[in-house]
């Protein structure tokens, strides 16, 4: 009688544990910025985080009213464009993007990532891959990467295919939570520049791209100095936590932003609007920022109209930040002089809560 076994059934555990030993260094390095917090548990079912952390200067972290934040994502069908173009070292950078500038908006200060990838067959070296991206996005928000899971699934997913989602744990004093009642009017409105169309609207992107106008990936795009199509579409995510981290050390005895807004899908409009009191309202100009090339070759090539466009869309613009008059000039320069340039989009008045383009 023929013996069944679990690599005839599609999972080799020994290539599993292949590709474990060569991601266990790349994990290592998410460690470096939270050292002291993450806690050895060789073998351990679970990961070990510190809140609090006895140490001294920028490490010291002590909370007194801590609040955990958490937040949860994926990438969406971007991913089919990570298979189509045989490139998957950057797709993770997006994973924990979308996850940690979502905490970022509560005010939170990253601590930890977790990552889930199902794969439809055993591939070590496409798995260290995405893992490289993975630790890449978290070196980025010196979040540590405390866990994961990795699945090979045969049958529910092609040889080909791989799916991934990503969980952010965060925290802030209860006292500093970002959850609107701050903004005042006369706050003004800054909008910081996205690194292209981060990881929304890919299933209008592919179906323009690919179907309507039948480019393939590695078509070169005229209008934008010949740049890929591959390279356009799998541009990272920018990662915020560098810049938000920075603006608030230059201001350790306030809450410097009034509110945070990560710009997804419902682009600007729907996004800000979550953010604002019943009695506060914001009119931003269209005229304030360039929309990038790429935005504008895209609602071209699929004749999209202005309105889909800036409600699916980033438009240029991936986080929006209100801050106090006062500040506003400062908090920009200091954006810019760490290659985040930031735009004054318009002002918060008084008004029945509402968010408007003209």
């Amino acid at each position: 009688m023929t013996k069944a076994t679990y690599k005839d059934a599609g999972v080799d555990l020994d290539l599993y544990q292949k590709a474990m030993s060569s991601i266990h260094p790349l994990v290592a390095k998410t460690h470096a910025a939270q050292k002291s917090r993450v806690m050895d548990l060789p073998g351990g079912f679970a990961g070990l985080f510190r809140l609090n952390n006895p140490g001294s200067g920028a490490a010291a972290r002590n909370y007194e009213d801590p609040v955990m934040v958490s937040g949860t994502d994926g990438v969406g069908t971007k991913i089919k464009v990570a298979i189509e173009a045989e490139s998957y070292n950057t797709i993770g950078i997006d994973l924990v993007a979308m996850c940690v500038n979502d905490c970022l908006c509560l005010g939170a200060e990253p601590l930890f990532f977790l990552d889930y990838i199902a794969l439809g067959k055993d591939d070590p070296e496409r798995l260290v891959e995405l893992m490289e991206g993975v630790t890449k996005g978290c070196v980025l928000s010196k979040a540590a990467l405390l866990g994961g899971e990795t699945a090979i699934m045969p049958d529910l997913y092609g040889d080909g295919d791989f799916d991934m989602a990503g969980f952010c744990v965060g925290v802030v004093e209860r006292n500093q939570i970002l959850d609107g009642h701050a903004i005042q009017a006369g706050d003004v409105v800054l909008g910081l520049e996205s690194s292209g169309f981060h990881s929304n609207g890919y299933s209008l992107i592919r179906k323009v791209v690919f179907e309507m106008a039948g480019l393939g990936i590695d078509d070169p795009i005229e209008e934008l100095n010949q740049r890929t199509v591959g390279s356009l579409l799998l541009e990272p995510t920018r990662i915020y936590a560098g810049a938000i981290e920075t603006i608030s050390q230059n201001y350790p005895d306030q809450i410097i932003f009034s509110g945070l807004a990560h710009i997804t899908g419902g682009g600007l409009v729907e996004n800000v609007e979550r953010i604002l009191p019943p009695n506060r309202r914001i009119e931003m100009k269209k005229s304030s920022w360039e929309v990038p090339a790429a935005f504008k070759w895209l609602q071209a090539l699929g004749n999209i109209d202005e309105d889909e466009m800036f409600r699916v869309f980033n438009m240029g613009i991936g986080m929006v930040a209100i801050v106090r008059a006062e500040q506003a000039s400062e908090v920009q320069e200091k954006l810019q002089s760490i290659q985040c340039p930031a735009h004054v989009l318009g002002k918060v008045t008084e008004g029945d809560k509402e968010v408007t383009l003209v």
